[in-house]
């Protein structure tokens, strides 16, 4: 209720033990609080948040158009909700290394353990997009040890993305990898793999400095969505699953819509909804009446029924 029970420093401690080689933990992209809470009560062991996913929440492409914080408002509520820990992609730190430095603070402050912080230049593009353009080795690792020096909870998760595999192909971004790994990174993100043998060498790689890997699964991007068993046996600690939420839920938005210009009506799509029982469960509607009996007074139609009684429709 109002707040997850586990504090920061617990969910950061969390997250550090979920990062095994091998694990190939997944961690679905939530773009509000309640997406948050419906991972955890799916069990899943973390919650990515997507910088696409805000910058595209707010109407805007994912070119960089997004503040410091505006990001780091939407982490802190997201990961406000939830038990998991939660994990935001920084961008490229939202400015100089200072900069980067106030963020890993600001993300701190939020709440959140850890962030992953790119080595484009600024402002960027998605990573599954042509025409990225990088930065050099000096200023991709000038970003990650500002980000490891300006850090007061030594498990607050610094993670470096590359983009130098679509660039510069996959020995340059592995040779990058390293060069980050040595400023301070505790884990790393090679975006935009081709295959599972390029997940593999990484995962060597980094193996041998006792490094996770994340692989991310998002769809119609550079890489095929291989499963978690092929992911866990390349050696990969953790998978994102960045945008899925979001496109699932805008596609169901889009066939409603066109249902009601189609049809004069949402009915034909009633079945697909969440019902108002499973929404009244997820934000712990209940719960809330332990402390204010007036605030859950009336009665709530069992999960999965069609939703008509009229004193129900009068709380609406």
């Amino acid at each position: 209720m109002l707040y997850a029970h586990t504090t920061a420093e617990q969910k950061r401690i969390r997250l550090r033990q979920i990062l095994q080689p091998g694990a190939a933990a997944p961690f679905p992209g939530a773009f509000t609080p309640l997406t948050a809470k419906l991972i955890q009560d799916k069990d899943f062991p973390g919650v990515y948040i997507s910088g696409a996913v805000l910058a595209n929440e707010l109407g805007l492409p994912d070119i960089g158009l997004t503040t410091l914080t505006e990001v780091a408002a939407r982490g802190a509520q997201i990961a406000r909700v939830t038990d998991l820990p939660a994990i935001i992609d920084a961008d490229t730190g939202f400015g100089e290394p200072m900069n980067v430095a106030r963020t890993i603070q600001e993300f701190e402050n939020a709440g959140l353990a850890g962030c992953h912080i790119e080595d484009q230049i600024n402002p960027k593009r998605c990573g599954h997009l042509d025409g990225k353009i990088m930065v050099d080795e000096h200023t991709a690792t000038q970003r990650i040890r500002a980000a490891a020096d300006a850090r007061r909870d030594e498990n607050f998760l610094i993670m470096a993305r590359t983009d130098l595999r679509a660039t510069d192909g996959l020995d340059a971004a592995i040779d990058r990898m390293r060069a980050l790994v040595d400023a301070g990174a505790d884990a790393v993100f090679p975006e935009a793999l081709k295959d599972l043998g390029e997940f593999e060498r990484v995962c060597q790689a980094m193996a041998e400095l006792n490094v996770p890997v994340l692989a991310n699964m998002t769809e119609f991007g550079q890489s095929d969505l291989f499963t978690r068993e092929q992911l866990a046996d390349a050696g990969v600690a953790m998978i994102i699953y960045p945008v899925t939420l979001l496109r699932s839920a805008m596609g169901a938005a889009e066939r409603v819509l066109d249902a009601i210009t189609a049809q004069g009506t949402q009915q034909s799509q009633v079945g697909q909804m969440q019902t108002r029982a499973r929404l009244y469960e997820l934000v712990d509607y209940a719960d809330y009446n332990r402390f204010d009996t007036s605030v859950f007074n009336f009665q709530v139609p069992s999960r999965g029924t069609v939703e008509t009684d009229t004193a129900e429709k009068e709380q609406s």
